[in-house]
């Protein structure tokens, strides 16, 4: 009976695209191709709005958001924030940037927002603009045929939907669904990381213009965040080696991530007095990439596509720049079929910029040299400059960051060599810090 039920209530569409997934990659891609004339159908297996962490937007957002036509939207719920600030325990004092100082001075500052008003102010945006935007639905399956795709989603009442697609957009996020149905996600062997976060309310801040800074605290496991929102929450988590997180044992999570910013000073010092407001949660499995971006009908968009560790707030900025990259890349694809191979490629080539990027100071920001530089910054050939630059997310445009940033990994190349007993311990703890951890914790060959 139950069979028959639920084959009474399958239904059939069809859409130019399929948007699997309505997080900031999703969502910008369907509004975008619905301006574009294409029927779109999004589907998102939750309902906004729903929490997700990741609340710090770049200054290379805003263009973007400007061009969606949500700026004054995200403007209204965001934390004007101007910058970062480091703080380690192997250094006296905290070191400040303010993006302002960047090559580009046209980008100074961003927001923090709540991801569930800031993912929600997207999807609905991308309804507004004519995407079909359908919640509470879960992909199951994608056929592939020559001329498109056939996907197979239940609907939270149970009701199967298929809907034929001439294109896929694959924008679930973590879930990566093509990534994983194809086996094409790949750990990244060159980095890996865990987090526990929650929110806290009655956290001490900074005060003035940069009470809506982010605050990087490094410890000896890792490397904190500290990120402030406008109705005085403030999202805080620990970026840890998989083989710290093992060490939690049977202590409560909340536990463990108590202890775990004890190890913190300063960081134990601005939540002296602040309450927790959520639960604590984890996550593992933090950076992966998938060993293809595309096929001939479909693409995989931000997280779906690469995750890497969060310390400079890229992950937003990066899934919104792959959607206005996906979503010309669709239009040549439909409008110009004789042109594809050639926009697939322009789009893989797209997709690679940002992860290689900000992957080069990723793999080293927990290195002491590197760290020392940070904290000690000079400006020698603008060396400086460039590195707010990135750090602003201006790494798709044409600002002139490259020989510059050359120029700043020959320092730190040359520091390294001068320092060979702290950079061989270095590069031993690293090798020891990322390596895959069993549930017991013991090493994974």
């Amino acid at each position: 009976m139950n069979v028959t039920s639920e084959a009474s209530f399958a239904q059939v569409s069809d859409c130019d695209v399929l948007v699997i997934g309505g997080g900031p990659a999703g969502s910008t891609a369907a509004a975008l191709l619905s301006e574009r004339g294409y029927r779109v159908t999004l589907l998102e297996k939750e309902y906004h709005p729903r929490f997700h962490i990741g609340e710090s937007l770049l200054p290379a957002n805003l263009p973007l958001l400007e061009k969606l036509g949500v700026a004054e939207a995200v403007k209204a719920i965001g934390m004007e924030k101007w910058g970062a600030e480091f703080v380690s325990p192997w250094h006296s004092g905290k070191q400040s940037f303010e993006f302002a100082d960047a090559l580009d001075k046209s980008m100074p500052m961003a927001y923090q927002v709540r991801r569930a008003e800031f993912d929600e102010i997207l999807i609905r945006n991308a309804s507004d603009k004519n995407a079909r935007v359908v919640e509470g639905c879960q992909v199951q399956d994608v056929n592939f045929l020559p001329d498109g795709a056939q996907i197979t989603a239940r609907h939270n009442d149970g009701s199967i939907e298929t809907v034929h697609a001439r294109f896929v957009l694959d924008a679930s996020g973590r879930d990566t669904f093509l990534g994983n149905r194809f086996k094409a996600k790949q750990r990244n062997k060159k980095h890996s990381s865990t987090a526990i976060y929650a929110h806290y309310s009655g956290a001490v801040r900074n005060t003035g213009k940069a009470a809506g800074n982010i605050s990087i605290f490094w410890f000896e496991y890792g490397w904190f965040w500290f990120i402030p929102l406008s109705d005085g929450t403030t999202s805080v988590g620990a970026v840890t080696w998989p083989y710290y997180l093992k060490t939690r044992k049977e202590k409560s999570l909340a536990q463990f991530f108590q202890e775990t910013i004890a190890l913190c000073a300063p960081l134990s010092d601005r939540l002296q007095h602040a309450k927790l407001t959520t639960v604590v949660e984890a996550t593992g499995n933090y950076s992966y990439l998938c060993d293809r971006s595309h096929g001939s009908n479909y693409l995989l968009l931000g997280d779906a596509y690469a995750f890497i560790d969060p310390v400079f707030s890229s992950g937003v900025m990066m899934a919104m720049q792959s959607a206005f990259f996906g979503a010309a890349t669709v239009d040549t694809c439909l409008r110009h079929p004789e042109m594809a191979g050639a926009a697939l490629k322009k789009f893989d080539k797209s997709m690679r910029i940002g992860p290689k990027e900000f992957s080069w100071f990723i793999y080293r920001i927990t290195n002491p040299t590197l760290r020392n530089m940070f904290m000690e910054p000079r400006n020698v050939f603008r060396v400086k400059e460039a590195l707010l630059s990135v750090l602003a997310g201006d790494v798709y445009g044409n600002t002139p960051i490259h020989g510059r940033l050359l120029v700043f990994k020959v320092i730190y190349y040359a520091a390294s060599l001068l320092n060979p007993r702290r950079t061989l311990k270095a590069w031993r703890m690293r090798k020891n810090n990322i390596r895959v951890v069993d549930e017991a914790g013991a090493a994974v060959n």
